[in-house]
């Protein structure tokens, strides 16, 4: 269980983080179209965990980066209020309706403009994300990827193995001229 000092740095930091993205609206304007400013549900605050396309037509990254979502996601948890951060690549579907019991009087209502849609990656389910779909893995090191190749060339040989050691001494021998006979004539002819 988290000691009381560790969730009150928590929630501070998460409201921190909120308040914060809610005085910087006023940068935000034209961001999303006009924003009003308050609404029925709440202030209308841009995702800041979402790129975004600006009035030129640029694309412009997430203002935190996935490390610091992460690390927010972490902190919200442990303070119990995920539902006030915005969905994002690393907390997707935070819980949009906290329970009376959880929501807080003094956290303040803010409603994220912009859509997170998560990509559905294959093999995710079972935990092989990165070489889903792949016929086979990536690079590796040189004795990985020439593996099998090489066990069935062994295995070959290996099958054959006494055909080739019959075949290699049979022509060893017709190689081989008899030691005790000798090499040359004994009258050797001389070049004067």
């Amino acid at each position: 269980m988290a000691s009381s000092a560790v969730v009150q740095a928590a929630t501070n930091t998460i409201r921190n983080f909120v308040s914060h993205e809610m005085n910087g609206v006023s940068r935000h304007v034209g961001r999303f179209g006009d924003l009003p400013r308050i609404t029925a549900t709440g202030m209308r605050v841009p995702n800041p965990f979402i790129p975004w396309k600006s009035k030129s037509g640029h694309w412009q990254g997430a203002k935190y980066s996935l490390r610091r979502q992460a690390d927010l996601v972490k902190t919200a948890k442990a303070a119990g209020l995920l539902h006030l951060l915005p969905p994002g690549p690393k907390c997707p579907n935070p819980s949009a309706a906290p329970s009376p019991a959880e929501l807080v009087t003094s956290d303040p209502m803010v409603a994220w403009v912009g859509e997170f849609e998560s990509k559905e990656v294959k093999g995710a389910e079972i935990g092989t994300r990165l070489y889903s779909g792949k016929k086979r893995m990536f690079k590796g090191h040189k004795r990985e990827r020439v593996y099998l190749a090489r066990m069935k060339k062994r295995a070959v040989l290996l099958r054959d193995m006494d055909k080739r050691i019959h075949e290699f001494k049979t022509r060893y021998k017709k190689r081989n001229q008899n030691p005790l006979k000798p090499r040359f004539s004994t009258k050797a002819k001389l070049p004067f």
